[in-house]
């Protein structure tokens, strides 16, 4: 019932942007946080960004923090990663996910979360 679908990535040279979009469906998610992971070839899973459905408070991990910018647009049920000056170190398969949290702490955990999309490919060529 729940479906997550990505969007939004590309090849793009180092220092360029990339905005990814994740369209969320089946459920009302008033309770949860909407974020941001990725997994480049060989390296595991890791946090990206997140953000409260309701609210809007935002997370970021400490190698993205100041390029990019999580968003999102709760009447077309999106959510969005603005990535500036990219690296290729930030070439990855970027997944958005949906984790419910109504009283436990904010995780950066992927298993915590219970929802994910299929995943986007961005590329960052030197």
């Amino acid at each position: 019932q729940v479906q997550l679908v990505e969007s939004g990535g590309e090849l793009v040279q180092a220092g360029g942007s990339l905005r990814l979009s994740c369209v969320a469906s089946g459920r009302t998610f008033s309770s949860y946080d909407m974020g941001w992971f990725r997994q480049a070839p060989g390296k595991e899973r890791e946090f990206v960004a997140a953000i409260t459905w309701t609210g809007g408070r935002t997370w970021y991990a400490d190698s993205v923090e100041g390029r990019f910018t999580i968003s999102k647009d709760n009447a077309k049920n999106t959510f969005y990663l603005q990535m500036n000056s990219l690296k290729p170190e930030d070439t990855a398969i970027y997944y958005c996910a949906a984790r419910y949290r109504l009283f436990g702490a904010f995780s950066r955990i992927s298993r915590d979360y219970d929802y994910w999309g299929q995943g986007t490919q961005a590329t960052v060529s030197s």
